[in-house]
């Protein structure tokens, strides 16, 4: 989620942050959806079952008596990052990655994994080197998109997602990651529009719900926010998260500044 992240940032600054931290996300979502295999241990130590339910324990011990298995690697990875371990997540992958220098999954989950760590230009070369020209990815084509939006290159990452909707017309983790794109230049009500669309369209998760609920409370308008937040996270945790956005955006009066900036963009 968007809240105790964004530090003490306002205004223009703020909405940068929280905008690279939903972009950061959405890389480890687009380069590692549907793209993590398993391996059914001869053992019977339910290894897919562990990678299938994301549990780090089982896949640590699996990982420590084979670290070579790529799907047991990446499963491993998988948990860890969702487990706030991103060092430990880069780790693995890095090791991986250099024992499978060319292979496709293995290369965008270490781009996924330098991305979640900050480290974006290395994460823009795997990702582009997991990508295949004559058969492109939409996943990694929003996963470049987002790191390159993070890098500050607006119009090459716009071109890339439409490009990625080309190919997959009305994916709402793209149309989402487009929408999170304007939010980067303070343009609130043409990335609301975006992740309404996003929203609306079958197979949106909590994330593309996440992110609109952020650009909803943006400008201002907590209560609907609330409601967004609310239907994948407890009312109570929803609550919360509103409260420290109203509080960051009370700072040195940021939410005026939003307000003004965004009048601007229009």
């Amino acid at each position: 989620m968007w809240t105790n992240r964004a530090g003490k940032a306002t205004g223009k600054r703020m909405i940068k942050v929280a905008a690279a931290i939903a972009l950061a996300a959405s890389v480890s979502a687009c380069a590692n959806s549907k793209m993590t295999t398993g391996s059914i241990n001869r053992d019977g130590s339910g290894t897919q079952t562990a990678i299938a339910t994301g549990d780090a324990t089982t896949l640590g011990n699996a990982y420590s008596k084979n670290p070579t298995d790529k799907g047991t690697a990446l499963g491993y990875a998988s948990a860890l990052q969702a487990n706030g371990n991103s060092d430990q997540a880069l780790a693995v992958v890095r090791k991986l990655a250099i024992e499978h220098p060319k292979d496709r999954e293995v290369l965008a989950a270490y781009g996924k994994a330098l991305a979640s760590d900050g480290q974006l230009e290395p994460a823009l070369d795997a990702v582009r080197r997991a990508q295949t020209p004559e058969y492109p990815d939409w996943r990694l084509m929003s996963a470049e998109a987002s790191i390159v939006d993070q890098l500050g290159d607006r119009e090459l990452a716009r071109e890339l997602y439409r490009k990625a909707l080309d190919i997959q017309p009305n994916e709402p983790s793209v149309l989402s990651n487009l929408g999170m794109s304007y939010v980067l230049e303070g343009n609130l009500k043409t990335a609301e529009s975006y992740l309404k669309t996003a929203v609306s369209q079958p197979g949106a998760d909590s994330r593309v719900r996440q992110n609109l609920a952020l650009v909803v409370g943006l400008q201002g308008r907590f209560g609907e926010a609330e409601q967004i937040a609310g239907q994948d996270i407890s009312p109570e945790q929803a609550k919360a998260n509103v409260a420290y956005l109203r509080s960051m955006l009370s700072q040195q009066n940021a939410w005026g500044q939003l307000k003004a900036q965004d009048k601007n963009t229009n």
